[in-house]
């Protein structure tokens, strides 16, 4: 209830309340594709990668979003460039270009020795959100949900089965570079609330949760959006109340949310599983 109260009474906690239900929708919608197309290494890369534009934003007293977006991009593009121009493979060139831009982010803040909110920028604080924050999570949000509706059955094609989208005379490796548009937009939006070090677990668990639920897409993005913001939620609550790291606590509510699905999912859960299995024996004997 104390919560509930500090929310109608405290601007900066509305705002961050706003701005985390924005990211966890977001994370939710961009994390279902991550997921079925196997590029949750990818995702860590982008989010990483978005450091030196951030630092660089800083630099220029600009905002961050147009740097982190161009930083994210490029690196997108270089590691596509390198894997088709190379015998170098995917996951290598991934661990090539995102931790070359990351130590490049690490150099500049160094450089700029004023880390105090590139600290925040890392590791997140969603308490400390500007309204023009959550304006522009607003705008991401609106940008990302309205792509998805557009390119649905693109991406549901591709997210599959890339073979058969390109069969289908989809352009295969387009849809690709604009999903890691796609990816690191959704990856600026939360870099407020999580962080850049925590954002992959924002795109990842609360889709892999829902993927243990459903078997439909349109589901699995639902369900994966309503797990990213009871996440965001529940974090925040304890990160106001105890006073602990935002961006800490709505992952480990998006973990533990993932640990019940994994125990109890009705069609996938492990408990039911093994209760399925101790059943099966005991009628055999």
């Amino acid at each position: 209830m104390a919560f509930i109260e500090a929310v109608m009474q405290y601007g900066f906690l509305q705002k961050a309340l706003l701005t985390s239900i924005m990211v966890g929708i977001i994370c939710g919608v961009v994390g279902c594709f991550i997921i079925l197309r196997g590029m949750a290494l990818m995702g860590d890369a982008i989010s990483h990668a978005v450091l030196p534009g951030v630092a660089i934003s800083y630099m220029f007293g600009i905002n961050f979003f147009f740097g982190a977006v161009f930083s994210g991009v490029l690196t997108a593009i270089a590691i596509g460039f390198v894997t088709q121009n190379s015998r170098i493979k995917h996951d290598t060139s991934i661990g090539i270009m995102f931790t070359a831009a990351f130590a490049g982010g690490i150099i500049i803040i160094t450089m700029l020795k004023s880390s105090t909110d590139l600290y925040h920028i890392l590791f997140g604080n969603v308490l400390a959100v500007r309204a023009s924050d959550m304006w522009i999570t607003l705008g991401i949000g609106i940008v990302i949900l309205a792509a998805v509706y557009l390119f649905y059955k693109e991406l549901l094609v591709t997210s599959f089965d890339e073979t058969m989208g390109a069969a289908y005379g989809l352009p295969v490796r387009l849809i690709h570079y604009f999903l890691m548009t796609l990816l690191t937009m959704g990856t600026v939006a939360s870099l407020q609330t999580v962080g850049i070090v925590l954002v992959v677990a924002m795109l990842i668990t609360p889709a892999a949760a829902a993927y243990l639920l459903t078997d439909r897409l349109w589901v699995m993005i639902f369900l994966a959006s309503a797990i990213g913001v009871l996440s965001s939620v529940i974090g925040l609550y304890f990160s106001f109340t105890y006073n602990l790291a935002s961006g800490a606590t709505i992952v480990m509510a998006a973990t533990a949310i993932f640990v019940l699905v994994f125990l109890f999912s009705p069609k996938h859960g492990w408990l039911w599983k093994m209760l399925k299995v101790r059943k099966k024996k005991a009628s055999l004997v």
